[in-house]
């Protein structure tokens, strides 16, 4: 187990490897993002999970840390089309997006994931903390149909470190995303 890190913004709050434990018992220590704003205002229950974060760890860290099956942590993709029209997709983190399945569904010649400043922009979030949720920029959204079969999922609440944990049917609920199977092994 590493050494608990404790946030440097304050709060009393120590993230371990066994994700956010608060010194004073008190679990709602957590950023407030435009990701967190958007499931407050649709009235979605959620549960903030707090880990350290680590360049290039992706969702294999982030369910190591909070103890939890890598399928059921969902990526945040930024894709482009061809004409550099942006689009959010949704993927079990132990799978990979099917570009070229994906421009066949929506009738592109092409998609990619975006460069990540340009995922940036786009998304409103840094790479490693996208999240869904308050997206800045209007775009479609593709959800592997997998996904909505899960009994929960643990996906970006907005900031590198920071996973909400809901149940699927929630997040369907608020970003009516398309649903799709573009999943490779």
């Amino acid at each position: 187990m590493r050494e608990p890190y404790t946030d440097p913004r304050g709060g009393g709050l120590a993230v371990t490897n066994q994700g956010a434990q608060c010194h004073h018992g008190d679990v709602s220590k957590h950023p407030v993002t435009q990701a967190i704003r958007v499931l407050r205002a649709a009235k979605v229950p959620f549960e903030p999970h707090l880990y350290v974060w680590h360049p290039h760890g992706g969702t294999r860290a982030s369910a190591e840390a909070l103890g939890v099956d890598e399928h059921s942590v969902i990526k945040t993709l930024i894709f482009e089309t061809e004409a550099a029209a942006p689009l959010c997709v949704l993927m079990h983190g132990d799978r990979e997006v099917s570009a070229k399945t994906l421009a066949r569904l929506i009738g592109v010649k092409s998609t990619a994931p975006c460069k990540p400043e340009v995922a940036d922009r786009h998304s409103g979030y840094q790479v490693g903390g996208t999240s869904p949720f308050g997206l800045r920029r209007a775009m479609p959204i593709y959800l592997q149909a997998s996904i909505a079969s899960l009994p929960r999922i643990y996906i970006n609440g907005g900031a590198r470190g920071f996973l909400v944990s809901l149940a699927p049917a929630e997040l369907i609920r608020v970003l009516a995303p398309v649903v799709v199977d573009v999943a490779t092994a």
